[in-house]
């Protein structure tokens, strides 16, 4: 059902300074590849058949990334590097399934905005949305299991996951009406409420189906106080003015990367789990009594 796709990558990324100052955050490894990497694979896996990256000007080493170097390919194909070859593929082969293409948002003025950038190229058609931010490990793509919900009920989901609730006010928490085991009907979005104030503990987390009708809220000329616009802010007028939005707590991991810790969080929790790296690591820390 879902054939495109949002991937918003214009931040700056300051909270990685100075390494963001010359890599991009969406580069930065996670175990053998990098962040951005997941997201292009979530998407293929779903049948995604394009993706849309929002940049800033002249940022241009994701699409760099997934074309690849070929004179590096002829250096090790001369000299029979044939696994080193074979990992290089395996990234380049993504465009085979995929198509790739960018708009740019000159200025930084909100999630809500970069989105907005993307319209034309998005048409009439409904599209996800990946905020690179956030990583989902799961049998079931994370999108792909929004996408489920989205084939029947055709309107906008979310993608949710509980958390502790000493630790709400540091996402958008929502209210809901329960349909079943994991369909929610939203009532309202509160961004960052105070422990006592949040109307649950379930966060959004950056995966979601929108259908066009977005674009009309995202337009609103009514932005936050820093001029921004927001997202959430545009769902929630949806929501005031009798639309109907679902979200699905997801099946899987959710593995964060906006912060120094919580990336290293997501590294040291996807290095253990690989089948290569993850038992010479166990057996580091316990070498190091690390713990």
């Amino acid at each position: 059902m879902i054939k495109k796709a949002v991937v918003p990558i214009a931040g700056l990324g300051t909270r990685f300074l100075p390494l963001s100052n010359v890599v991009p955050k969406e580069l930065f490894p996670l175990v053998n590849k990098p962040a951005i990497q997941y997201i292009v694979e979530e998407a293929q896996s779903s049948g995604i058949k394009e993706v849309i990256f929002v940049v800033r000007p002249k940022k241009s080493e994701i699409l760099g990334y997934f074309k690849g170097d070929s004179s590096i390919e002829k250096i090790l194909t001369k000299r029979n590097k044939e696994e080193l070859l074979k990992k290089l593929r395996e990234t380049k082969d993504l465009l085979k399934s995929i198509s790739f293409s960018s708009v740019s948002q000159k200025k930084p003025l909100g999630d809500g905005h970069a989105i907005l950038q993307a319209k034309k190229k998005l048409g009439k058609s409904p599209f996800g949305v990946f905020f690179a931010d956030d990583i989902v490990d799961s049998k079931i793509p994370c999108i792909l299991q929004l996408d489920k919900i989205f084939r029947t009920s055709k309107a906008p989901i979310i993608a949710l996951k509980k958390v502790p609730e000493k630790d709400v006010s540091n996402y958008g928490i929502v209210e809901v009406e329960k349909i079943s085991a994991r369909l929610y009907k939203i009532k309202r979005i509160v961004e960052k409420p105070t422990k006592d104030s949040a109307p649950s503990n379930l966060a959004i987390v950056g995966r979601y189906i929108l259908t066009p009708e977005i674009f009309n809220y995202l337009s609103d000329k009514n932005p936050n106080f820093k001029k921004e616009i927001i997202l959430a802010l545009a769902l929630e007028k949806m929501i005031k003015s009798g639309k109907i939005i679902y979200g699905y707590e997801l099946e899987g991991e959710w593995l964060e990367c906006g912060t120094v810790p919580s990336w290293l969080e997501s590294f040291f929790y996807l290095s253990l789990k690989h089948p290569d790296f993850g038992p010479k690591l166990k057996d580091f820390i316990k070498e190091k009594g690390l713990y």
